[in-house]
């Protein structure tokens, strides 16, 4: 989302006639629109137009995505054409959904911006081009936003703008052939379209996106050109025209890159999905089951808020659109037990913000890791999902603390509960049968796939169609679920059973999709089009078979209204993705600008001279620059910013100061941070939506959801030293000793930072539940000062060293040599020592082969392919440091005094609280 709304916003919070703000749902619905699918209401043929260039724009990307094109041998296209004609669908859109007008600061950047680059782009041409035509294309700009347009009608000069937007973006694929027999040396024409391109791809931006990005983007096209003039730290040599126009438009290594690429092959589909879902009414459901289950409870509606908040983030790309969509429910539901305004905008924006680190889409940034780090999709999800969870339970336990903080109560539930026995006997029935079914499922598919080869995907669709129309017919036995009016006097919670049942069937989707992600291994994209496909058929369908079941007399009506679902569904689905696709497009300047300017290790410098080479100095600079690089910046291009920018200055700082991160760690570091943007203040869009539902102060509940957020922030720093967290290199029983372990110091470390466990924190206490905590996440720190994991030993006896470190283990070797680039370099390798009878061949096998040269140790030859060359080594490079593995306690006996300190804590504060009780009964 966007910083689009911002005075629309605050005139919102405003007007706080009632609990949700003042504002009405068409209010609340174009503050979504004016983010997400575009603030511009055209009405008659153009809107008619408008929808039809979306749903071409879905079909086209259906049709793509599915194996059809293969099949009939038509229609197939390689990835620089769906690139372009991707991207050729958001320009369009995005100047004819998006109005010009903004708040004069924006107009202001749409005025400056391409006057700015026309004059670079005039320095940069040098003697490439003449360059008179450039001043008339950023007048055209200029002009169009000067002379602005309405909200409910496209001028004449809107529609050349999208036009010629769109056959800038089309360039590729209409002259795919001759460019590719002319890489590295542009012709006039495409001097022209690249310029026009990236001006009114940064105009697009400032329409969909708002000025963030706008600025960031245009300021590294500056620093492309000027880069000479720039402080020796960071200067490099400047590019002229001819080589921004190559790097950034005529190949993919800029605005048609890796991003847009994702965004084409999988973003699309998974928005579409999403959106498909909820028009089916999936996110009513998933609403209603939270509050049927959760509502009781102690600030019941706060907890069901971040349960549904989840929920609707597995399927929502957008922060703002979470907030707005739950939070109309959740937040005068909040208010309404208890809670402030600024604390119910706050529980709401942090669970919206939280949806996106939750799998399996965390707002399209897991398919990005896929392209950036190299593993595969189901790698991504398996690491990033414990830590999701854990901040999701750790927000639920935060929002308790608060509910007994005030006294608050529940709602009433709707039923007279069994007993406490009788439920758990329940719940591991059901638990039992759910596995069972499981157990049945997966061995089925497996006997149904080698025994009919051919048609058991008729066979699957057959069965899935079979427990559709049987979760139907029980979802059609019930009341359909409604939205109340949460300004109403909440008498009753609705009936979990009923609830539950009434929309199972919306779990089937998102079954295929994670069957077809994690069992069979399909890629995102077709993974994604076979849910999408099957979310279709449900849209369509589930209409008329309820009103066959409920035996309704109105078949014809149910019929038509499945068709409009579809429609409306495909529609909002093209409409999400232009600020996603215009977004992605945007932030492969800033790649471009990365890879074409070296700046990555440029910031690198600028980062380890701030840090003093101190390794959590240079973790806190890098969570700094992410959140002021994600300020205003949607998900998606919030993480390919800060991935591009800072995830190599960690690996490359952190191996050369000893700290050597896995990849993915170091990825889900950066993005954790980024996404924080939308919950700090000044920016924090998300908390500015949360003001205008709940009618509070935007600021105030920007800073009580940071305090929130908190635990978000502490898990980086925490799974970066310790890569349990991510279940990297651990086994199964492992892995649920680090979920329980690391649940329970997650959620000390939110009674410590919310000065509240048992009963109201002494100062000590919060600081020693603060050590608890640290010491459950990483007992190692503790251990490591007791008994070093390491024993220095002298490069010399490399060889005796080798020969008494186990074998799969790893000698840890501080080299120095020359980078890439010649300039003298020191870092850290891990060397996994192979089988060998002495320690010279362990060495061998390892790939490494020494020289002596006097008192200093040489590397004389590294193997092709070998342990020690995927360790960084090379040849001529000097070892100054060994360590080998040194014997050391497990250290889980650290945890034996974290629990003392915990039990002394606990019996202080019960002894409070049983005083306190004393006291109350004898008054």
């Amino acid at each position: 989302m966007s910083d689009t709304s911002n005075q629309q916003q605050a005139a919102a919070v405003e007007a706080t006639a009632d609990g949700r703000g003042g504002l009405s749902q068409e209010e609340l619905d174009a503050l979504v629109a004016s983010s997400d699918t575009g603030g511009r209401g055209a009405t008659g043929p153009v809107g008619v137009f408008l929808t039809c260039v979306a749903l071409c724009w879905s079909l086209f990307q259906l049709w793509i995505a599915s194996p059809i094109p293969f099949m009939v041998g038509w229609g197939v296209f390689n990835d620089t054409e769906s690139r372009s004609i991707h991207l050729a669908f958001a320009m369009f859109l995005a100047f004819a959904a998006f109005p010009a007008a903004r708040t004069k600061f924006q107009l202001g950047l749409g005025i400056i911006v391409p006057v700015v680059l026309a004059f670079l782009f005039m320095t940069g041409a040098k003697a490439d081009t003449s360059t008179w035509w450039i001043p008339l294309v950023a007048l055209a700009v200029v002009g169009a936003v000067v002379l602005g347009s309405p909200k409910d009608k496209v001028p004449v000069w809107e529609w050349g703008l999208a036009v010629v937007g769109a056959l800038a973006a089309l360039y590729l694929y209409v002259y795919y052939r001759d460019i590719s027999g002319r890489v590295g040396a542009p012709i006039a024409q495409d001097f022209v379209v690249a310029v026009i391109g990236l001006m009114l791809l940064l105009e697009a931006t400032r329409r969909a996106l708002g000025p963030a990005l706008m600025i960031v983007a245009s300021v590294f096209l500056v620093y492309t050109v000027l880069g000479p003039y720039m402080p020796s730290i960071i200067a490099h040599k400047g590019n002229s025209l001819s080589e921004i126009v190559n790097h950034q438009w005529i190949t993919t290594e800029g605005v048609f890159g890796i991003a847009l690429g994702v965004s084409t092959s999988f973003v699309f589909l998974f928005v579409l999905f999403g959106s498909l879902l909820d028009r089916a009414g999936a996110g009513n459901y998933f609403i209603q089951v939270a509050f049927s289950l959760m509502g009781h409870l102690k600030g019941g509606p706060a907890k069901a808020a971040v349960v549904s908040s989840g929920m609707t983030g597995l399927i929502s790309g957008s922060s703002i659109a979470n907030v707005v969509t739950t939070g109309t429910f959740t937040i005068p539901l909040m208010k309404k037990v208890g809670f402030s305004s600024e604390k119910a905008g706050a529980v709401e924006v942090a669970s919206s913000v939280n949806g996106q680190i939750m799998p399996p889409v965390m707002g399209a940034a897991a398919f990005l890791m896929v392209e950036y780090v190299g593993i595969p999709y189901f790698d991504v999800v398996k690491h990033a999902f414990l830590p999701a969870v854990i901040s999701y339970i750790a927000l639920v336990y935060i929002v308790h603390l608060e509910a007994v903080k005030a006294g608050m109560e529940g709602l009433p539930r709707a039923y007279t509960p069994k007993p406490i026995v009788q439920r758990l006997i329940g719940i591991a029935f059901t638990v039992a049968a759910i596995c069972a079914l499981s157990f049945a499922v997966y061995y089925g598919m497996g006997w149904i796939r080698p025994a009919f080869p051919n048609s058991a995907g008729y066979i699957i669709f057959g069965f899935l169609t079979l427990v559709y129309v049987g979760l139907l017919y029980v979802a059609s036995k019930e009341e359909p679920l409604e939205l109340d009016d949460p300004n109403a006097p909440v008498t009753t919670l609705p009936l979990p059973g009923p609830t539950v049942r009434s929309g199972l069937h919306f779990i089937l989707p998102v079954v295929v999709l994670v069957w077809a992600l994690m069992v069979d291994r399909l890629s995102p994209g077709l993974s994604a089009f076979w849910a999408t496909t099957y979310m279709v058929f449900i849209l369509v369908t589930q209409r008329p078979l309820t009103a066959l079941m409920r035996r309704d007399s109105a078949f014809g009506a149910a019929v038509a209204q499945g068709g409009r679902d579809l429609i409306d569904g495909l529609e909002t689905g093209a409409r999400n993705m232009i600020g996603i696709g215009i977004a992605t497009a945007t932030a492969g300047i800033i790649v471009g600008a990365v890879s074409q300017t070296g700046v990555g290790s440029a910031l690198a410098d600028v980062v380890e001279v701030l840090s003093g080479g101190n390794i959590l100095a240079i973790l806190l600079l890098t969570a700094v620059l992410s959140l002021i690089l994600g300020m205003g910046l949607p998900t998606t291009a919030n993480y390919i910013v800060v991935s591009a920018l800072l995830a190599p200055v960690i690996v490359t700082l952190g191996q050369q100061n000893g700290l050597i991160v896995p990849l993915i760690a170091v990825h889900l570091f950066v993005f954790y941070f980024g996404i924080m943007a939308d919950v700090t203040p000044p920016v924090g869009l998300a908390s500015f939506a949360a003001a205008a539902v709940s009618g509070g102060d935007p600021i105030r509940t920007g800073v009580v959801a940071f305090f929130y957020s908190l635990r978000t922030a502490a898990l980086p720093f925490l799974f970066i030293f310790n890569t349990e967290l991510l279940l990297i290199d651990v086994t199964a029983a492992q892995g649920v000793f680090v979920f329980i372990v690391a649940t329970i110091a997650m959620l000390l470390f939110a009674a410590a930072t919310q000065g509240f466990f048992l009963a109201k924190n002494r100062f000590y206490e919060s600081i020693a539940l603060l050590l608890v905590a640290f010491t459950l996440f990483r007992p190692g720190f503790w251990m490591d000062m007791v008994a070093p994991p390491y024993a220095e030993v002298d490069p010399t006896e490399i060889s005796q060293a080798a020969l008494d470190t186990e074998v799969g283990e790893y000698l840890r070797l501080r080299v120095s040599g020359l980078n890439d680039l010649g300039d003298p370099i020191e870092f850290v390798a891990l060397l996994d020592i192979e089988e060998g009878a002495t320690g010279e061949e362990r060495l061998e096998n390892a790939g490494l082969v020494f020289r002596s040269d006097g008192d200093r140790l040489i590397i004389d030859d590294v193997s092709f392919g070998s342990a020690a060359a995927t360790a960084g080594l090379d040849w001529d490079q000097e070892v100054l440091r060994v360590l080998r593995p040194a014997d050391q306690p497990t250290k889980y006996l650290m945890f034996i005094p974290a629990l003392m300190v915990l039990g002394l804590i606990v019996f202080l504060q019960r002894g409070r609280n049983e005083r306190s009780q004393r006291t109350a009964t004898a008054a």
